[in-house]
């Protein structure tokens, strides 16, 4: 298998499958493919021509492509039941589609105040009165599921769940809005996960810049 990906710095729907396709193990090459280029569409096409032209995307040995990080998630939660990628009990399971599916269509206000920079740091900027009711809904989602689950993860151990959140603690990293100390132990937790690591030491030798997310007007 290969996974097209955008640049670590800023891809956060990329962050996604890559985080599951490493913590777990599961064997893929990775493809990087520059954002925000006059040729970053043809790029993923000549690997996925199957498939929109959008990142990320998952491309099979044949040739096949699933794109979307939570269809590519479903992807292989289906192939590899080995490997408990969503919660093995049911209730739970049910939990953490939603408050994945939550993340994956909502939250825009954050999305588009604070984006991921994992390189920048804009402390304290962007505190939009959206911006911040995205991220009090988002704690509220954090809380009830480490409170409900044990930690140290949102449904015990690391899941599908934690890296649809993850880029979101991206976020939290460069603007260091608010948080409560459980979020904020939260954010130290998968700051600290190898995978999360991993991606986060990449995006920092990255020298493929896009202007306009390196300045916070």
């Amino acid at each position: 298998m290969k996974l097209l990906i955008g640049d670590k710095n800023y891809s956060s729907w990329s962050m996604r499958p890559w985080l599951i396709l490493t913590h777990f193990g599961i064997p893929f090459d990775e493809v990087l493919i520059h954002l925000n280029d006059p040729g970053t569409k043809s790029a993923i096409l000549a690997h996925a021509p199957t498939s929109p032209g959008k990142l990320p995307c998952l491309v099979e040995d044949d040739g096949s492509a699933t794109w979307d990080s939570l269809a590519i998630a479903e992807t292989l939660a289906e192939r590899y039941p080995q490997h408990a990628l969503w919660p093995r009990d049911p209730a739970a399971r049910r939990r953490a589609r939603c408050v994945s599916a939550e993340m994956h269509s909502g939250f825009g206000e954050l999305r588009s105040n604070m984006w991921m920079n994992i390189r920048a740091s804009f402390a304290g900027k962007n505190a939009t009165p959206g911006a911040m009711a995205d991220i009090a809904r988002i704690e509220a989602i954090w809380r009830d599921c480490l409170d409900t689950y044990g930690g140290p993860f949102l449904f015990g151990d690391f899941g599908i769940a934690d890296a649809m959140y993850a880029p979101v603690v991206m976020r939290f990293n460069t603007w260091r809005p608010a948080l409560s100390e459980v979020s904020t132990a939260y954010v130290e937790r998968m700051k600290t996960q190898p995978a999360v690591e991993a991606w986060i030491d990449a995006a920092l030798r990255e020298t493929h810049r896009i202007a306009y997310q390196d300045v916070c007007p």
